[in-house]
């Protein structure tokens, strides 16, 4: 009998004293059959399952059990003491997800390096430098197709080559934890699991290209994850993993954490470069590009943290391995942070090719509100928003930039018929306008502009010719921005115009918001059948807008509604129309 550890959640949140009760009884069963000094018993939060009642996850042997009924668990326990499996019970899922960078996340104890050692830790890195070297590990990473995983899709086995081959002593390596978008935590979710993973893959990295110095630039917003990758980097220095003569050899590389002040354009490579530097963090024209001059001048290698997840995998099963999972063109698993509107919110990592539809239905349960899905944006304000009748689209690189949005960092966000198709790029151009750093005047000018026609739009102050305007403004910020941020802040509008422009013209010409969202659009009424003459919206509404009695009944005076909705959320019967 080795040791087993078997991780147990129930998947309605709403139930937390059931997976209490299981455990307390698993737990009682495991000492019946004296396994309880063998089996690590653990209550998680999150087991990559939804919808399937009680879950357990069984590790080494990666079983997943769904739907446990109390009657199951004295059998879970035997079948552990016997290793057999119970294949009635055993999770068949529609879509399945490959957990490849998050292979570790729930399973090893983050702080923990023997944890991580024991689960094939730092393997990869001996055969990257006592056996591979550096031209033998770019072949690698070249034939697995690993690509950027912090939107742009780059090659990273270019990235690293062009570095390699500059003739500099000093180089450097960046692991880039600036994530920034919107309802996105992928990054912060792997630090906090699997911090060594990213160090190990960094290593790799600092020994392709020839870097002894590297940095952890990581937002200050998230202090468990600096927390953790600090006390793993101390770690690693102590157990010979850093530091110099790596292993027994000539390698040396030192690692330190920078932190970032959460501005949204420090994740831009040079932007990011100037941050560490020491001086305001704004972007700069590329060529030369980081591989090239970088850092203080010298050869830099800048991944982001799902990238270098990625890459001690790679080394250890080889790049055939990885490049037979994925598409033609998107090789390898992709982590989304699915947000918004939908059943089962949380981190999934899918293999390449996945639909959306599988995604967002059959993985996370559809919308939280039952209602038909209207759009998916991915890639957060940088990306665009895809209608539900392309949902059936694989997600790779290619085919969401076909559909007008990208892949992004790995923010996804479902909406539903109650969101406007006018509002979501409002917003989202708005955030784009806050944290831009100003150095160029596409961006700092042509998002301001935008901005306003938009907001002109959604207060039935629109004309016909602001679509064309926003066009305009949307190519001019393309072409000339000077970073990525400016270049992509248009995409919500673009593709917003391009599925949904029948809802931009129904505010413009009707002055009307089919979803009631936009608050200078909707007017309040009181339906005098459905009226039950309470008063709750008399004496609630905070400007005296409605006026009555319970005899007479009630009505709003339009002059005065300053469409703020109260009287809508406290009436109980239904009687207040928004339209």
């Amino acid at each position: 009998m080795y040791a087993k550890i078997v991780l147990i959640k129930d998947t309605d949140t709403l139930r937390e004293d059931k997976t209490r009760d299981a455990y307390t009884r698993l737990l009682d069963c495991l000492r019946e059959d004296n396994l309880h000094d063998h089996v690590q018993l653990v209550r998680v939060s999150d087991v990559g399952v939804y919808e399937h009642g009680l879950v357990l996850k069984i590790y080494p042997d990666n079983i997943t059990y769904a739907n446990v009924q109390e009657s199951d668990l004295k059998r879970i326990a035997d079948s552990i003491k016997d290793n057999r499996v119970i294949d009635e019970l055993i999770f068949k899922p529609k879509v399945k997800q490959l957990r490849l960078v998050l292979r570790n996340c729930g399973k090893v104890d983050p702080e923990s390096i023997d944890e991580y050692i024991a689960n094939e830790g730092y393997l990869a890195l001996k055969k990257a430098v006592l056996d591979l070297g550096q031209q033998k590990l770019i072949d690698e990473i070249k034939l697995s197709g690993l690509r950027g995983r912090g939107g742009a899709g780059y090659p990273t086995w270019m990235k690293w080559n062009f570095a390699r081959v500059e003739a500099s002593k000093q180089k450097y390596v960046i692991c880039n934890a600036d994530e920034g978008d919107p309802g996105a935590y992928m990054d912060r979710s792997i630090l906090e699991g699997d911090p060594h993973s990213v160090i190990e893959g960094l290593a790799i990295a600092a020994f392709v290209v020839g870097a002894d110095k590297g940095y952890f630039y990581i937002r200050a917003e998230y202090p468990l994850a600096i927390e953790r990758v600090d006390k793993a980097i101390k770690k690693a220095y102590e157990y010979g993993l850093l530091g110099n003569n790596i292993l027994g050899s000539s390698f040396n590389l030192d690692l330190e954490i920078r932190l970032g002040a959460g501005a949204f354009v420090c994740g831009e490579e040079t932007a990011l470069i100037s941050s560490i530097e020491g001086k305001r963090g704004t972007p700069h024209p590329r060529p030369p590009y980081p591989s090239v001059k970088g850092l203080w001048g010298k050869p830099t290698v800048i991944n982001n943290v799902e990238t270098l997840a990625n890459v001690p995998q790679i080394v250890l099963k080889g790049g055939k391995w990885f490049s037979g999972i994925g598409t033609q063109t998107s090789k390898g698993t992709k982590v989304f942070a699915v947000t918004g509107k939908v059943k089962n919110s949380g981190l999934v990592e899918i293999v390449m090719g996945a639909t959306l539809r599988e995604i967002v239905m059959d993985i996370c349960g559809g919308t939280s509100s039952g209602k038909p899905i209207k759009a998916v944006q991915t890639g957060g304000p940088s990306g665009g928003v895809i209608p539900q009748e392309l949902l059936d689209t694989p997600v790779d690189y290619e085919n969401l930039q076909k559909l007008g949005s990208i892949m992004g960092s790995g923010g996804m966000i479902v909406m539903d018929e109650d969101d406007c198709m006018v509002d979501i790029p409002k917003f989202y151009l708005g955030f784009c306008v806050e944290e831009s750093c100003g150095k160029c005047a596409p961006c700092r000018i042509g998002g301001f502009q935008m901005q306003n026609y938009l907001k002109k739009i959604t207060e039935g102050n629109g004309e016909l010719s602001d679509l064309t305007q926003l066009r305009r403004l949307s190519q001019a910020m393309q072409k000339a921005s000077l970073c990525g941020l400016g270049q992509t802040a248009p995409n919500p509008v673009l593709s917003t115009l391009k599925y949904f422009e029948e809802e931009y013209k129904e505010h413009i010409i009707n002055k009307h918001c089919p979803a009631r969202k936009c608050t200078h659009l909707v007017t309040y009424s009181i339906i005098e059948e459905k009226c039950k003459r309470c008063g709750l919206c008399f004496t609630n509404c905070p400007v005296n807008a409605i006026v009555g009695d319970k005899e007479k009944g009630y009505m709003v005076i339009q002059e005065k509604c300053i469409k703020c909705g109260r009287c809508f959320d406290v009436c109980k019967f239904k009687a207040v129309l928004k339209k």
